[in-house]
């Protein structure tokens, strides 16, 4: 059983952690930018190992301000059933978006990629909130805001 701080977010200059922290999130970004094929040519690119990777890369994140620009790039992978798109534009409408672009990809093992682009209302937005909204739709597997942060 974990302490009481077990799980809780903190932020942390990366001028005190230790180089593994940024070098996992360098392998992170190689892989969701396209720069890496595989988490293996990232973790040699970023100069670490797999094992040191996959023990931190679900636990570190950079930080991301409050979205402020009014337009906004989500990427999901949802699982290939039906509805479950629909189930997408029906809480970003509820999130008062209003969705510009939809391109959807043809199913590949089971799961489909979507990116959507959308339109807020004017102020902020909470990234992790927004996400995390997100990710409850059933059916959503990953999304990830690519724009507009």
């Amino acid at each position: 059983m974990g302490d009481k701080n077990s799980g809780r977010l903190v932020v942390v200059s990366t001028e005190v952690l230790p180089d593994i922290v940024q070098k996992v999130l360098e392998a992170k970004r190689m892989r969701a930018c396209g720069e890496a094929a595989s988490s293996s040519e990232a973790c040699r690119a970023a100069g670490i190992s797999r094992s040191a990777y996959y023990k931190y890369k679900d636990c570190v994140w950079n930080y991301e301000e409050q979205l402020t620009n009014q337009i906004i790039s989500l990427y999901f992978v949802l699982r290939d059933e039906k509805g479950v798109l629909s189930s997408i534009i029906k809480g970003l409408y509820e999130l008062n978006m209003n969705i510009l672009t939809i391109n959807q990809n043809i199913p590949v093992d089971s799961v489909a990629t979507v990116t959507v682009s959308c339109r807020f209302e004017k102020g902020t937005l909470e990234a992790t909130a927004l996400r995390e909204a997100l990710r409850g739709i059933d059916g959503v597997v990953d999304v990830k805001i690519i724009s507009g942060e």
